[in-house]
């Protein structure tokens, strides 16, 4: 790993951190939270970072998600080549994100003849690809589309990059992360501790709501959110928030409700126009810093993702993992649960078992 000078294309003030300064350990805090450290530019905006030689493609480049988040890719200094797929329009994307003076390199890919050209050494693959919810959708109505979008992606992701993270966007992630894990176990190059579903934006609604409702600053605030990525299958684990708040039975009613239909209060108020797009891309890039930064070798890099677990009888499960060069070397437990917390996670658990059983049956035909 080289270190480098480059250019911060911000505001002169310090950067602010993506994510909590804090992870949280059943309760318990953890230092080294999975969010962006602060770079402090000076007034010519310049910094010293460090900066490694990563691949990081983003397969859906030319949608709504895709391509704020992959300008935010293009500002991270962890990557060094940004690799640009879609059925179309990419090559635009890619020429218009490379006038921007960050350290990577940056080309758009079109159409599924160039797709494996896209993947070929890749460190870590994102997948946004697929349609965004509309009114009255639930994720479920996406899973017709979107599941054989994703079965496809990943067939190629085996095929030409087997090795890389993937951290799949695409909904609805309680099924598409199962249909990931088949399509690799067919393929004989299955790594459990590689395919994450990016849950992220959870964790970071739970933070920004909790913060502005206690009053508090939003960088010092981590609710660890578990179990899936839709509905009643999402579970803040506000007992747990750091820092330790207090909450009214009235307070964690409001906020618990509000945490899993977040997603549905955007797509109303975008009336027609369009889903979660910006926040999902600022959360994507979030995911994406922690997973490069745990293949870098950075000690104590923990966020909550959906991925193969243990921790409850489920073959899949949201929790806060410990991300390595390995990927998920550490799955963590949900530690001590309230009564209220309780019986949600009952409710939770037969809604994503029937989520899980669906994709890995659509994998399987």
């Amino acid at each position: 790993m080289a270190a480098a000078m480059m250019n911060v294309a911000t505001t002169a003030a310090a950067a602010p951190a993506i994510g909590a300064r804090k992870a949280v350990r059943g309760g318990a805090a953890l230092k080294g939270g999975a969010g962006r450290k602060v770079v402090a530019a000076s007034s010519r905006r310049v910094a010293a970072v460090t900066t490694s030689a990563f691949k990081v493609a983003v397969l859906g480049a030319a949608g709504g998600i895709g391509q704020p988040l992959s300008l935010l890719l293009k500002m991270n200094p962890l990557i060094k080549e940004l690799s640009l797929y879609d059925i179309a329009n990419t090559p635009g994307v890619a020429a218009d994100l490379s006038h921007t003076n960050t350290g990577s390199t940056v080309k758009g890919y079109a159409g599924a003849d160039q797709l494996a050209a896209a993947l070929e050494g890749c460190d870590l693959v994102i997948i946004p690809a697929g349609v965004p919810r509309k009114p009255g959708m639930t994720r479920d109505d996406l899973f017709a589309i979107n599941a054989g979008i994703v079965k496809n992606l990943a067939e190629a992701c085996a095929k030409h990059c087997p090795n890389a993270i993937l951290n799949v966007i695409a909904n609805p992630v309680n099924s598409t992360v199962p249909i990931c894990s088949e399509v690799y176990k067919k393929a004989g190059v299955y790594d459990p501790k590689k395919i994450f579903g990016v849950t992220t934006l959870d964790i970071v609604r739970a933070n920004t709501f909790v913060a502005e409702a206690k009053g508090l600053d939003v960088n010092d605030v981590d609710v660890p959110v578990v179990g899936g990525h839709a509905g009643i299958t999402i579970l803040p684990l506000l007992s747990q928030t750091y820092p330790s708040v207090v909450f009214s039975p009235e307070e964690l009613e409001a906020l618990t409700v509000r945490i899993q239909n977040a997603g549905t209060e955007v797509v109303e108020a975008k009336a027609g126009a369009g889903s979660a797009t910006l926040s999902m891309a600022y959360a994507g890039a979030r995911m994406a810093e922690a997973c490069l930064r745990g293949l870098s070798g950075e000690p104590d890099v923990y966020e909550c993702t959906y991925v193969a677990s243990s921790v409850t009888d489920l073959p899949f499960f949201s929790s806060k993992v410990r991300l390595g060069p390995a990927g998920a070397e550490e799955v963590l437990p949900v530690g001590d649960l309230t009564d209220y917390e309780k019986s949600w996670m009952e409710k939770l658990i037969p809604e994503l078992k029937a989520s899980i059983d669906k994709g890995v049956e659509f994998a399987q035909q």
